[in-house]
């Protein structure tokens, strides 16, 4: 009967933990909430200054007009002809292309929320040759005028007018990339082409804003790129030389076009893929540090749930199971004060704060449920190292796993030494109307 009585208070334990799951995911999908308020706040910024830019280019835009006699044979058998003609477009890559500017960023407020922006003053130098595309044998080739191609992804970004020259000579630029499906941006015309295999330098200035991202296609047979900025948090794509520190970043990309298929899809019409670039991230994301530490509440509540159930087993000291879900939805409520502090404040602020409420709290109301102020200090300095270790596996997200694996390690054989001793067929708990505790 003992044996089964402690089975019974184990399971009711078991179902306060299962009840207090409902509380913990409903502050898990607040978190998710807000992250997605906070989107809706980027999509805000985005529409008034300009979305994450991408730059592509410069392209050398070559059409033409194909015409072909081709033979048949029609119904009745007799042989005839007909001349065909297709229009199409040649893409050219540069030979080479420089780019190279500054990210000046600034953060915007949309509510609650503050959004980084930024403006990329970049100076852009590339050499062309000067080569027409050839026909299929047995076609007739006719050429259009070739033209220059920009794409940028959201040209409301543009400040000023950009300035571009060939071979010193100024160029006027004009909205749209002509026959070029699926690029939005800029083009120049060009002078005729002599197809003599004359390289052309060219030069183009501008200053684009955008917001939180910036990509650059490297399409020429050889890429330079660099970028600095003072921010402090970027996220590089594209594997760069870097250096980042508390004043901000510089990187450098060196691109050949051997090392990826780009110049092939962009032939293909494919402007999407291929990108080096940067992305202004915050050094700490409080939404994803608050999901993070909510999928240890459970862990919280169960460490908290055992040292009761010690405390009744080694103390023979009564705990109704009312008193175990209130500690635990106090300890739930510390991660709802996290995310909401956090929200206003540095999230060590927030954290400490909260903490330090929640843990207030526990020692307040465990020094009435333990009958002793000892305890209830035993049971605060407990919460604290839990919630010092929990920090540490927050910010220390390389180390996240080895750290949570001690932890869970050292809790394991903590219990086990405590309870070495128990004899646990003739220790039983059985909860009676006065309160008290029989074994």
């Amino acid at each position: 009967m003992k044996s089964t009585r402690l089975l019974s208070r184990f399971a009711v334990i078991g179902g306060l933990m299962l009840l207090l799951l409902v509380p913990l995911s409903m502050i898990s999908g607040l978190i998710h909430e807000r992250e997605a308020y906070r989107a809706e706040a980027v999509q805000r910024v985005t529409q008034n200054v300009a979305g994450a830019q991408r730059f592509v280019g410069p392209l050398r835009v070559v059409p033409w007009v194909d015409t072909q006699t081709v033979s048949y044979t029609d119904n009745d058998g007799v042989p005839r002809s007909r001349v065909e003609r297709r229009n199409g477009y040649t893409l050219q890559t540069p030979a080479t292309l420089d780019v190279v500017g500054a990210l000046e960023p600034r953060k915007l407020r949309s509510g609650l929320f503050e959004v980084a922006v930024y403006e990329w003053r970049a100076t852009l130098q590339a050499s062309f040759v000067d080569r027409l595309p050839a026909a299929a044998e047995g076609v007739q080739r006719a050429y259009g005028k070739a033209y220059l191609a920009f794409g940028i992804s959201d040209v409301r970004g543009l400040v000023g007018t950009p300035t571009l020259a060939l071979d010193g000579h100024a160029l006027p630029l004009q909205a749209g990339t002509g026959e070029v499906k699926n690029l939005d941006g800029l083009s120049a015309a060009l002078p005729e082409s002599k197809g003599d295999g004359t390289v052309h330098a060219l030069r183009m200035q501008f200053v684009l804003k955008g917001t939180q991202a910036l990509a650059i296609a490297p399409v020429a047979d050889a890429n330079h790129i660099a970028l600095d900025s003072p921010w402090p948090s970027p996220q590089f794509d594209g594997g760069p030389r870097s250096e980042v520190g508390a004043d901000g970043f510089r990187a450098t990309w060196d691109v050949p076009a051997l090392s990826s298929n780009l110049q092939a899809r962009l032939q293909q019409g494919d402007f999407d893929t291929g990108d080096v670039g940067v992305k202004l991230i915050e050094r700490i994301d409080v939404y994803t540090l608050a999901d993070r530490a909510s999928k240890y509440g459970i862990l919280f509540v169960a460490l908290t749930f055992v040292g009761f159930v010690l405390f009744e087993l080694l103390k023979r000291l009564p705990i109704h199971p009312l008193q175990y879900l209130l500690v635990g939805f106090a300890l739930a409520i510390f991660f709802l004060l996290l995310l909401s502090l956090s929200e206003r404040i540095a999230f060590w602020q927030a954290y400490l704060v909260s903490a330090a409420a929640c843990i207030g709290l526990q020692f307040a109301y465990l020094s009435g449920v333990l009958k002793s102020r000892a305890r209830a200090t035993g049971f605060a300095a407990m919460l604290a190292a839990l919630y010092g270790v929990l920090y540490g596996l927050l910010v220390s997200e390389d180390n996240a796993l080895l750290m949570g694996s001690l932890l869970l390690f050292g809790i394991l054989a903590a219990i086990m030494l405590a309870t070495r001793k128990l004899d646990w067929y003739e220790l039983g708990i059985a909860s009676r109307g006065d309160g008290h505790v029989e074994s």
